[in-house]
């Protein structure tokens, strides 16, 4: 008798992708930052409509190209082949940027190395090693009205990346309004970091343990 396979376990990336596409407003404009955030727009709801941005010049981001068979003249800023939805558009950098710093950009969506208690964010280089360079990240979380951070909750070694105060330099102060993670939903309040929602196969006492920095437990913890 076949013993059953068990069960696959979630993917990391994937359930952080789908619970951010969940945050998204109807009609927003949205930027995906390049990493992790690019796969958010592969799980938009079917019933919202949310205009994506990609900062190297167009709105109308799409999910991700068939790999079969890939355009490689439509790319995000990440430069891997999307798609376009219809009615999409095409810029350039100029006015791509126009449209971040002129604030018309509703939520940013980016990856991070740190993030800290008072929602400061570090995100493009590690000291020593080789830096491609800070891309728009400075614009974005200026710009935006809401900064979101999509990541892994510990880093490649186990080690927390939300901390009591980020050790890396830093690419913004005092931005980030929400964390998501492949453990937990943390908000950023004026008073420091709020625990509202973990992963289904965590628990609240599991995700404190790998979090850096001081959670306010939310009264009614939600599960995603």
């Amino acid at each position: 008798m076949t013993k059953p396979k068990p069960p696959q376990a979630p993917d990391k990336r994937e359930r952080i992708a789908r619970r951010v596409a969940a945050e998204l407003a109807h009609n927003s404009l949205v930027n995906l930052g390049i990493g992790l955030p690019t796969l958010v727009a592969n799980f938009i709801p079917p019933d919202r409509t949310v205009f994506l941005h990609s900062e190297n010049g167009f709105i109308g981001l799409g999910p991700e190209a068939p790999k079969d068979a890939p355009d490689w003249d439509i790319v995000n800023a990440g430069g891997k082949p999307v798609t376009m939805v219809h009615g999409g558009c095409y810029f350039d950098s100029a006015m791509s940027f126009a449209i971040i710093r002129g604030g018309h950009v509703d939520v940013t969506v980016l990856g991070a190395l740190e993030v800290d208690e008072e929602g400061n964010l570090a995100n493009y280089m590690i000291p020593g090693k080789m830096v491609p360079g800070m891309g728009g990240a400075m614009d974005l979380v200026v710009g935006a009205k809401k900064v979101i951070i999509a990541m892994e909750h510990v880093n490649k070694h186990g080690q927390p990346k939300i901390l009591k105060r980020c050790a890396l330099p830093l690419t913004a102060r005092r931005e980030v309004d929400l964390i998501v993670t492949d453990m937990a939903v943390i908000r950023v309040a004026h008073d420091g970091l709020v625990l509202e929602e973990i992963a289904e196969d965590t628990t609240v006492e599991e995700v404190v343990r790998c979090t850096g920095a001081r959670l306010q437990i939310h009264q009614k913890v939600g599960e995603f």
